[in-house]
């Protein structure tokens, strides 16, 4: 542990599990206080002994939730939204309740929590916020991802928006763009795909494996600690060369 981290507060969603996990454990061994929140509490449970003390059910779809949290939480000076929900299907697959779903967890939550706990940085002069975003949407289309990848472009709309309503204010807001990375959520998604899923998923990568959450929290660490002072605003892909 080099303490990139210490001394700061980070508050991670989605941390029971995947890349949000990942992140809270890449942050609290880098020193610093991380306040994890997921809908499942027993993954949350588990934490403990990965060295974070604070945990809290969140859903992030609910406004007054993410509203009381915040107020319980106090001023952060790292904010990661991990939560999201990959929807299989074209245009032709998607109903508006889908649409809706997707939007809302996927891009809505993260104006909440960063409306929520914005304040606060500012307050305390300034902050990193990074969001989980996705190469898909963002640089490249993917079959099958029609509205996951509409709300992934927003986010890093969402992101550059941010970035500069407060570049002069401390606040640094950056999105990262991951390829397909070996996680519960995706790997729920092959196990549905039937026997041979995981190696359909496998084959499309150019590297020949899948990316790890780990290889994500990496970098997420870097956007949220200050070696990455001089950066705001960006989409930063990680995808294995899949979008070469």
């Amino acid at each position: 542990m080099s303490d990139r981290l210490k001394g700061k507060r980070a508050f991670v969603t989605a941390a029971a599990a995947g890349i949000g996990r990942a992140s809270a454990i890449a942050f609290a061994r880098e020193g610093a206080h991380v306040v994890a929140t997921d809908v499942d509490e027993k993954g949350l449970a588990t934490l403990a002994a990965e060295g974070i003390k604070e945990v809290a059910r969140l859903d992030v779809r609910d406004t007054a939730a993410v509203e009381a949290v915040a107020k319980a939480t106090g001023r952060v000076d790292i904010l990661l939204n991990a939560a999201g929900f990959v929807h299989n299907g074209t245009v032709l697959d998607c109903s508006d309740a889908d649409w809706d779903f997707s939007f809302d967890l996927n891009v809505k939550s993260m104006h909440r929590t960063i409306r929520a706990f914005l304040p606060m940085m500012l307050e305390g002069g300034g902050g990193a916020i990074v969001n989980i975003a996705s190469a898909a949407g963002v640089f490249k289309a993917a079959p099958n991802r029609y509205v996951y990848s509409a709300t992934k472009a927003a986010v890093a709309a969402l992101t550059r928006a941010v970035a500069a309503d407060f570049i002069t204010r401390g606040i640094r807001c950056n999105a990262i763009c991951p390829g397909t990375i070996e996680t519960p959520s995706m790997l729920g998604r092959a196990a549905a795909l039937g026997s041979g899923g995981r190696e359909m998923f496998v084959s499309r990568q150019p590297m020949g494996r899948l990316g790890t959450a780990e290889e994500i929290a990496a970098l997420a660490l870097y956007l949220a600690s200050d070696e990455s002072a001089f950066t705001t605003g960006v989409a930063h892909i990680i995808d294995g060369g899949w979008t070469l």
